[in-house]
């Protein structure tokens, strides 16, 4: 599994479908830590969110005979959002499963785009598994939200980015759920800046992917609710992603719901732009342990903005 070269065949794929987003500088995350704060900008990325990246390469990389059977897929959002997206685009049919709490306003943005919406379960692992099990029954093709070299190789595009337009990166920190993005970003980005440190940030109401690591396998985790629903939830027991964390993600950060709250509020007030939980998230980390990044180059991934105006109630 060459997660690079997979990367670099994303980049020359997807290229014409997506932005590349801003690499812009913090002065007040610069001014609190004493170093370089830059936010990478995927909130302001089509569809709202980085997951555009990974759906588009998986589905350019589809025979036609492939999508003319459909595709399915699960998703607590975003990734939904992104499928939906492309097979507008493509002018071709999908069925997306979502657990029974996805956010109201993903949902109407999924079904905008023309998009069949099913309803399974309350843990995203719990969605992914049925909806595999769909796919094979009507001989569909599964895209994972995550569990995809295709999908991981389209989302470590950021990391080619990163490369592009920073002279030299120290840490990178980055929202971590199924670890699609954060192992894509990793596995380019250590290959231009060796030494750079990868942190993953996970929200403590669902920290699977860092206890799994830690435990060294994947764990059957209760995940609570929480502000940052896309990364929330189960990790499949197969996921190309945990070897890929363990290998490639120097440090795991846990954030309180009240902290991830703080972070996309100080976003609101300082940088004058809206994201949502997730992208909140390695923010809240930043803002938890400022001393640690004293004197060193940060780059933080705002992986999205995809917000309900009654969630965005409650932040302010």
């Amino acid at each position: 599994m060459n997660i690079v070269q997979e990367v670099l065949q994303a980049e020359h794929r997807i290229r014409p479908y997506i932005r590349e987003t801003p690499l812009e500088y913090s002065f007040p995350l610069s001014k609190l830590t004493g170093g370089g704060v830059c936010l990478k900008l995927e909130n302001l990325q089509f569809t709202g969110s980085f997951k555009v990246r990974g759906a588009m390469n998986a589905l350019l990389s589809l025979t036609p005979e492939q999508r003319a059977r459909g595709v399915v897929t699960a998703s607590s959002g975003n990734h939904g959002i992104a499928v939906a997206f492309g097979l507008h685009a493509f002018k071709r049919h999908g069925t997306i499963f979502v657990p029974e709490d996805t956010s109201s306003a993903k949902v109407a943005v999924m079904r905008d785009y023309g998009a069949d919406i099913r309803f399974w379960g309350t843990d995203s692992v719990v969605t992914e598994a049925y909806a595999r099990s769909y796919a094979a029954r009507y001989d569909m093709v599964y895209i994972s939200p995550y569990n995809d070299t295709r999908v991981v190789g389209g989302q470590g595009t950021i990391g080619v980015e990163l490369c592009r337009q920073a002279e030299h990166v120290d840490v990178v920190l980055a929202a971590l759920g199924g670890g699609g993005m954060i192992s894509g970003i990793a596995a380019y980005l250590k290959t231009i800046f060796a030494d750079a440190e990868v942190i993953g940030c996970s929200p403590e109401h669902s920290p699977v992917m860092a206890k799994s690591v830690q435990a060294g396998q994947i764990l059957d985790m209760e995940s609570l609710p929480t502000l940052s629903d896309g990364t929330a939830g189960g990790v499949e027991q197969d996921a190309i992603t945990f070897p890929l964390c363990q290998r490639l993600v120097d440090d795991y950060m846990l954030v309180s719901e009240d902290e991830i709250r703080q972070a996309m509020r100080l976003c609101i007030e300082t940088h004058h732009m809206l994201i949502e939980g997730a992208a909140g998230v390695p923010l809240a980390a930043l803002l938890k342990t400022p001393d640690r990044f004293r004197e060193k180059t940060v780059v933080v991934i705002l992986c999205g903005a995809n917000l309900s105006l009654e969630t965005l109630k409650t932040i302010l």
